[in-house]
């Protein structure tokens, strides 16, 4: 027998894709949909408790409040286009840069900011992670979204 080509595979996964939803979009599930709001909340909020209770001057407060801002909208816009450029939905090589370039951005700069903060290890950390569960709850959020607007405009 012999081993399936990449194409014939490709084939196979499309095929069975359509056959278990009729070639509509499936709709993601109550649990992920609440799990991706959860996390997002808890990250944003956490993220904030921490900067509240933090002893940084209010210019550092305002500097990682609007990173977190910034990040949170970067990442929506990079899967807003990734996810557009998949469906065949125009996206200018620009607006997909600038959306890449802005995600990286706002990690570096947090990355640079915690680096030279006077903060204790631990903090920084806890800055670290609840910035990056923000941006990744975000872009479920931002996925599900999509995809319930999907589903609901083919059942009607």
């Amino acid at each position: 027998m012999e081993p399936l080509k990449s194409n014939e595979l490709n084939n196979n996964l499309e095929s069975k894709n359509a056959r278990l939803n009729n070639g509509y979009p499936l709709k993601p599930s109550v649990a992920f949909v609440g799990a991706s709001w959860m996390t997002l909340l808890i990250g944003m909020t956490s993220y904030c408790i921490g900067l509240y209770n933090s002893d940084m001057a209010y210019n550092e407060k305002g500097y990682y409040f609007t990173i977190l801002l910034f990040g949170l909208f970067s990442v929506i816009s990079v899967q807003k286009s990734v996810r557009d450029r998949l469906e065949g939905i125009p996206v200018t090589d620009l607006y997909y840069s600038i959306s890449w370039f802005s995600t990286i951005a706002s990690i570096v700069l947090l990355i640079i900011g915690l680096w030279n903060a006077q903060l204790l290890l631990s903090e920084k950390g806890f800055f670290g992670m609840s910035f990056v569960l923000g941006l990744f709850s975000a872009l479920a959020v931002q996925k599900n979204t999509r995809d319930l607007k999907q589903f609901e405009s083919a059942n009607v």
